[in-house]
């Protein structure tokens, strides 16, 4: 079957056209990539398109192995599917829930998460898991399907999706690990890990690598565990004793996580690190906090007495939006700005708590804490 280009008119332009024949079609393709070209100079990031695109002419020109497109392919697709689903949901706050898959219903700890993600999503959070059974699904099940993503990956010797979020539109398959962890720390506002194995050893010290290296946004980190259970206590005996006390990390890294078997102080560790603070990002060489409400004089004095040991040169400052932030959606919001010397991450989330200890919440905010 040839499609005639002039087809194509009343498509979008942008559209990737899939199907399911060997064949290659080329003057499919080379009509939507043509318009994609013209298209550029009249699309807000047409700039990082065009980069895209000359990547993968580069690549092509490249003597690589057919595996290698298999794997730049599979992991292009599951991307797009992941920035498809999110994007509607891209003003509301998520939290990661990580755990073991083996843990079963009726359990003290699956117990908990269900509670945990119910605590959450009626403060207005949406929950994020890897669809699978255990923790997983007790987070599905305590947020419910409407207040729910799956970012599910098939495993020879695990089931696939739980059964409450198993169809449902926000369920996204990954063929990788990595491009599913890629969006599980890209679209979470918070993290929380419950017990489990290998997989969630090594999300929890992937967290707190991206976290601690400034690779990732300031998010809070909840280590959650049954009431009376020692799963993250022993863990946390085995950080000071092996890394804090070796001096293998810093004295203020532990600042980075909560612990607790309360789902009280669980709930409340989340919704209080977004009392004041907003959000921050990086202009130039300056670390750009974004606020919910202005800090008065006094409370910023107080922080630059507190905070001084993690600016390489001036002072904490308020700010409204940079120059460069003028189109972002945040510009409206009050800042605070400074040179941060993006390693003391641990004195950092000191300084996001005393924010939102020494501010005042925004009432206006308060009524929709999810918003972001």
């Amino acid at each position: 079957m040839t499609v005639d280009p002039s087809d194509l008119a009343n498509q979008n332009p942008f559209e990737i056209h899939r199907t399911n024949r060997p064949a290659l079609n080329i003057e499919a393709l080379r009509a939507t990539v043509n318009q994609l070209i013209d298209h550029l100079p009249k699309l807000e990031h047409g700039d990082m398109v065009a980069q895209a695109l000359s990547t993968i002419a580069r690549v092509a020109g490249e003597d690589i192995e057919r595996l290698d497109w298999k794997i730049l392919n599979a992991s292009v697709q599951d991307m797009e599917r992941a920035f498809t689903t999110f994007y509607p949901y891209r003003h509301v706050r998520k939290i990661a829930i990580f755990g073991s898959a083996r843990i079963q219903p009726g359990t003290a700890e699956y117990q908990m998460a269900k509670e945990f993600a119910r605590c959450v999503t009626d403060q207005g959070y949406m929950v994020i898991t890897g669809a699978g059974g255990g923790i997983m699904q007790a987070g599905n099940e305590g947020a419910g399907a409407e207040n729910s993503f799956g970012l599910n990956i098939q495993l020879p010797f695990e089931q696939g999706a739980n059964p409450f979020i198993e169809g449902d539109p926000k369920l996204i398959p990954f063929k990788y690990f990595f491009t599913r962890k890629v969006f599980f720390l890209r679209e979470s506002d918070a993290l929380a890990l419950f017990p489990g194995g290998f997989g969630t050893q090594d999300e929890a010290f992937e967290c707190l690598t991206l976290t601690q290296t400034g690779k990732a946004a300031p998010v809070p980190l909840v280590l959650i565990d049954k009431p009376g259970g020692n799963y993250w206590h022993d863990w946390t005996e085995y950080i000071d004793k092996q890394l804090l006390k070796r001096g293998l990390i810093s004295p203020e890294d532990p600042s980075l996580y909560t612990l607790t078997d309360n789902l009280e102080v669980a709930c409340d560790a989340i919704s209080s690190f977004y009392q004041v603070y907003h959000s921050s990002r990086y202009v130039g060489h300056q670390l750009v906090m974004r606020l919910k409400s202005e800090l008065s004089d006094e409370a910023v004095q107080k922080l630059n007495d507190r905070f001084s040991d993690i600016l390489v040169a001036g002072s904490i400052e308020k700010s409204q939006a940079l120059p460069q932030e003028t189109r972002d959606e945040t510009a409206d919001l009050p800042r605070l700005i400074f040179y941060f010397n993006q390693r003391d991450l641990g004195r950092l989330y000191q300084m996001i708590r005393a924010i939102n200890e020494w501010g005042t919440p925004s009432l206006e905010d308060s009524a929709h804490p999810e918003r972001k």
